[in-house]
């Protein structure tokens, strides 16, 4: 039969009390076991031996104890977490207290790291099987059930997600988002209570710039009070509290980013309360006036403010890429997964976001500095052909404007490689957060060493941008050479605060170590004179003198150039008259043979020529000419003179001489050329042609009864008829009624009378 899920599963067994068998269902507090949970504490800042005993013993206490919960069957450990209060606080703590990677730096024993290590892989294993209802076939929760007891007990909340993603999230990424995932799928009411904590975050927001001394744009509905005058701010509050300050900051927005980077589906409910637009304002207002602060304090430690500028360079950076998250999530993914019709609220929602965040110049400048605006407005404009060019434009305008006087240089963006799928379970993936966390002092500065390892290499940087950055180092630490500066710049790619921060703590490399920190710059004397570095129009043309040696100086010309050709040499020009006249000299010669000079024999060869064209060489040209040669010799034909003819003779021979005059008449006009005939023929032709056509059509036209007799000796009927019916019908052909149609127009008086 097939397995009950474990929350209609029943269990009999003994009751120790009256010894009877009892039905219980599996998830029962009695069924769980009498074990005590230790709370966490964070390793010791100093190798204190009675203080690193007691964190290692705590440890091990606690590390045993999630040992023997993972290995519980799955009734017994859903018991146990269920019902077990020491459990929920012990793994609240380490929730709370475990280091975080951007925490300061710490000496710890190497048995603490290895003990820090396992607990923290125990804790990740613990969290992960509290985060799945169905273990195996026959030992599953239904997950409605699911949802409902990780809920109602409080197993998973939102201050706790967000903790397990800032601390499991760098190396188990792939499983916290199935984690959190499943979570929100099967209890969706963690939306709920997700909308319900955003105003708390954005009143963490509100709580560092009243401590700043600042006020961010709506933080605050009520006035204030006239005897509450603010004259804290971040450059002369105590260091402590700056420290704190910033500290504060680097969590929240470390948490933030972590949290959105492992599981996006959140930013709709973030973008419900304008988050993009409120996170621009409050990096506008804090940051620059905390790093300015920063600067310009005084430090006996050089190390404390090496601790500071990471913290505050790490909290904007993760503040600029949590708003990436937001975009990319909140606008640019649905438009790129949407068809054409859906994507218009996303490209509205994108304009409007950025039309709210165009004043704040600072976050705009190091936002396009990371993703450039205009590869997003690029996009939309590939995925909608309606944008609207006014707003896009408009955005990009103030994007230029935020970085006028200031030198822009595009970053090298380096996201974080994505984990690999560990073939053998979970176990194989949990081997890297002991990687992760190992080395707590340089969780943070791994980040931008890697980033500044995989980058493509940096163009090289001369002139007043190199004096910018050697006295941007100078003035934090001017008792360093701009030698020794520059040597620095170069190795690290010109990175002035990356300089910085390897200088106080003293992790350069060892080339650098070595170097004279004092060094001054040596100015190189540049090798190529001015002659030779010059630049222009006339570069290595023709008449540069100074990169060729011969100049042709027939191409010089002082003044207007004459021009030789003029109209009139033109004509006297008689050169290719003189040519034409030598080549038509030549018909004129007619020889029978033409001698062959010596040389020529293969010119002129009596070889055959496969070329020639013999088609028409059988052909006897001129035989039949009316004026060959044989006529001219031939006799007359015999005829009987005139006188000597009788009269029929005579008639027969007029004839047969009318046909042979007929018949010459007739073979000359069909041998004449009528390139251009008599007009006359060509009238009669045509009259005779209509004739013909006339009488084929059986019509005869006769105009002798309108002609009529002479004048004044009277006229017939048929001729009256005649003239009578011509001139009623003749307004049927052209220019037949002129009379008439002048009579009209003097009548409508057109025509003065």
């Amino acid at each position: 039969m097939p397995a009950l899920p474990l929350d209609e599963l029943q269990l009999t067994e003994r009751d120790p009390k009256t010894g009877k068998m009892r039905t219980l269902p599996a998830l029962h507090p009695e069924i769980k076991a009498d074990r005590s949970f230790v709370l966490y504490r964070p390793p010791p800042l100093a190798r204190d031996p009675a203080s690193v005993e007691e964190f290692l013993e705590r440890a091990k206490f606690i590390a045993d104890d999630l040992n023997w919960l993972l290995a519980l069957p799955h009734d017994k450990f859903w018991c146990q977490v269920i019902f077990d209060e020491t459990l929920h606080k012990c793994l609240d703590s380490y929730l709370r207290f475990a280091p975080r990677k951007f925490d300061g730096a710490l000496d710890c024993h190497p048995e603490v790291s290895d003990m820090q290590r396992g607990l923290h892989r125990s804790v990740f294993l613990t969290f992960l099987r509290m985060s799945t209802h169905k273990e195996s076939k026959d030992h599953f929760i239904t997950p409605s059930v699911f949802g409902e007891i990780i809920y109602n007990n409080f197993l998973f909340d939102i201050p706790k997600i967000l903790d397990l993603c800032v601390l499991f999230g760098k190396g188990n990424g792939v499983l916290l988002q199935k984690m959190i995932g499943n979570i929100f799928t099967q209890q969706p009411s963690y939306f709920g209570d997700l909308d319900e904590t955003l105003p708390t975050v954005l009143q963490v927001f509100n709580n560092i710039l009243q401590q700043c001394g600042l006020q961010c744009e709506g933080a605050s509905a009520e006035p204030q009070k006239l005897e509450e005058k603010v004259n804290v701010t971040p450059g002369n509050m105590p260091l402590q509290e700056l420290k704190d300050i910033v500290l504060y900051l680097c969590d929240t927005c470390t948490t933030l980013w972590a949290f959105l980077d492992i599981f996006p589906l959140a930013c709709q409910t973030f973008q419900k309360h304008e988050f993009c637009y409120r996170l621009a304002s409050f990096y506008e207002l804090a940051v620059p006036e905390l790093e300015a602060a920063i600067k310009k304090r005084h430090y006996e430690d050089n190390s404390v403010f090496a601790d500071l500028w990471r913290r505050i360079s790490h909290s904007r950076k993760k503040m600029i890429e949590a708003f990436h998250i937001l975009i990319n999530q909140a606008c640019l993914q649905p438009i790129l997964e949407s068809s054409c019709e859906n994507i218009q609220p996303f490209i509205e929602e994108f304009l409007q976001i950025f039309t709210s965040v165009l004043q704040e110049r600072r976050f705009l400048r190091d936002y396009d500095k990371l993703y450039p605006v205009e590869d997003d407005v690029s996009l939309l404009q590939q995925a909608s052909s309606t944008l609207d060019e006014t707003r896009t434009a408009y955005i990009l305008q103030a994007v230029e404007s935020a970085w006028e006087g200031v030198d822009r240089k595009k970053a090298q963006v380096i996201k974080d490689p994505t984990p690999e799928a560990a073939s053998n379970g979970a176990s194989a993936i949990l081997d890297r957060t002991a990687e992760d966390t190992e080395g707590l002092r340089a969780g943070y500065v791994s980040e931008d060493e890697c980033a500044g390892a995989a980058a493509a290499p940096i163009a090289r940087v001369s002139g007043v941008e190199l004096d910018s950055l050697i006295s941007q180092v100078k003035d934090l630490l001017p008792d360093l050479g701009e030698g020794f500066i520059l040597a620095c710049l170069e190795e690290y790619s010109y990175n002035a605060e990356q300089v910085i921060n390897n200088i106080l703590e003293e992790k350069l490399e060892p080339y650098l170590d070595k170097l004279d920190r004092t060094m001054q710059r040596q100015l190189k004397p540049d090798p190529t004179p001015l002659v030779t570095s010059r630049y222009n129009v006339f570069q290595n043309d023709e008449f540069d003198v100074f990169s060729r040696d011969s100049v042709d100086v027939s191409r010089i010309q002082k003044g207007k150039r004459r021009e030789k050709e003029t109209t009139r040499s033109l004509l006297d020009d008689k050169r290719l008259v003189a040519e034409q006249k030598e080549r038509y000299s030549q018909y004129s010669l007619v020889v029978e043979e033409l001698p062959v000079q010596q040389g020529e024999a293969q010119l002129y060869g009596e070889d055959y020529e496969d070329e020639y064209d013999d088609t028409y060489d059988g052909n006897q040209v001129g035989a039949n000419d009316a004026d060959s040669d044989d006529e001219l010799i031939s006799r007359r034909p015999f005829t009987i003179p005139q006188v000597l003819r009788t009269k029929g003779q005579e008639e027969g021979q007029e004839e047969e001489e009318e046909d042979e005059e007929e018949e010459e008449e007739a073979e000359k006009e069909r041998t004449k050329d009528h390139f251009v005939q008599d007009p006359a023929v060509l009238r009669e032709r045509a009259e005779a042609r209509r004739l013909a056509f006339l009488a084929r059509k059986g019509y005869k036209h006769d105009n002798s009864a309108v002609v009529g007799n002479v004048k004044g000796h009277g006229q017939n009927r048929e001729t009256v008829q005649e003239r009578r019916k011509k001139e009623a019908n003749k307004s049927t052909r052209a220019n037949h009624n002129r009379r008439a149609m002048a009579d009209r127009k003097r009548s409508k008086g057109m025509i003065p009378s």
